[in-house]
């Protein structure tokens, strides 16, 4: 593979956000690096892509900066930029949990287990797998037995744990997410709900999809990206299976497109058939919107055609 795909995350004290959003920014332009980068006073947590070399000399620049010397980066390979642009914003928070007393990763967290670890804490009896993620990255993909909490934004998760698992606080809970960051703070946050016994997949699904003893093992379907890839597999072993369903005729599905409605862009799996009959749209009011882009691809193909 000529590309290379990096994700990490770092809760470290940023003094000035804005004036190192700017420095970033520059820095990543002149490696050549793409992706999608937020920074905040709390941190930093980034995704992006570039060649085998242009990703080596990020890594190798971001780590000789104190702050980040011991940044740990997931490397993925890639046969292509996985980002068309490079966005660098500042952030309240580098993931947007939005809690009422904000939790520091660095003085409260869960347990860190490597994925060895993990997936024998899943063969355990009345434990509670619970994803930290959104419906529409479960639907595509996830443990086996794991809960699906019903939140379309990490931010409502909490009040959701309040509202379904309060009488559960003496369980073992084990959480994960896609590469482990939203975990730092919502496994803190159930610990100051008084669960008393809380862990999280160290890495993330990332990590656990590529560590060689575990080889994704106990994962079903595919692990949702936040890039031009959509998806990726996870599981590396012949038990893989399919759990994404067509939005509309129930079939397996993997194929992940946003509701034709600029205004909806609801996450929609949707056979090619189903995308074709639906317009690509979550629902009739949508299928009808005036600035539907499904409808307008079609009408641009025509008087291409013509």
């Amino acid at each position: 593979m000529k590309y290379q795909v990096l994700l990490y995350y770092k809760y470290v004290h940023i003094e000035e956000p804005a004036v190192f959003m700017e420095e970033h920014r520059a820095f990543c332009e002149r490696i050549g690096v793409m992706g999608r980068i937020y920074v905040a006073h709390e941190g930093i947590n980034g995704t992006v892509s570039g060649t085998v070399e242009q990703t080596q000399q990020y890594m190798k620049e971001m780590r000789e900066d104190p702050r980040f010397s011991d940044l740990i980066f997931k490397v993925e390979p890639s046969d292509e930029h996985a980002f068309k642009k490079l966005k660098v914003k500042v952030k309240p928070e580098i993931v947007n949990l939005h809690l009422e007393d904000d939790v520091d990763p660095n003085q409260l967290t869960g347990k860190h287990l490597s994925p060895k670890e993990f997936y024998e804490a899943m063969q355990e009896e009345d434990v509670i797998i619970l994803d930290a993620r959104n419906t529409y990255e479960y639907d595509l993909g996830h443990f086996k037995n794991a809960i699906r909490p019903d939140v379309e934004t990490f931010r409502d998760l909490p009040q959701w744990v309040r509202e379904n698992l309060a009488d559960r606080k003496d369980k073992k809970i084990l959480t994960y997410c896609t590469g482990g960051i939203r975990c730092e703070k919502f496994s803190g946050f159930l610990l100051k709900e008084g669960f008393e016994d809380v862990s999280q997949l160290n890495g993330g699904i990332v990590t656990y999809g590529y560590d060689e003893e575990v080889k994704g093992k106990h994962w079903d379907g595919k692990l949702y990206v936040f890039d031009e890839r959509i998806s990726v597999p996870v599981n590396r072993t012949e038990e893989a299976n399919v759990v994404g369903k067509c939005y509309y005729c129930d079939q397996p599905e993997e194929r992940y497109v946003k509701c034709g409605n600029p205004d909806c862009n609801k996450h929609l799996l949707l056979c090619e058939d189903c995308e074709h009959e639906h317009v690509r749209s979550c629902s009739q009011e949508c299928a009808e919107h005036p600035r539907n882009r499904y409808v307008k691809e079609q009408e641009n193909k025509e008087e291409v055609q013509l």
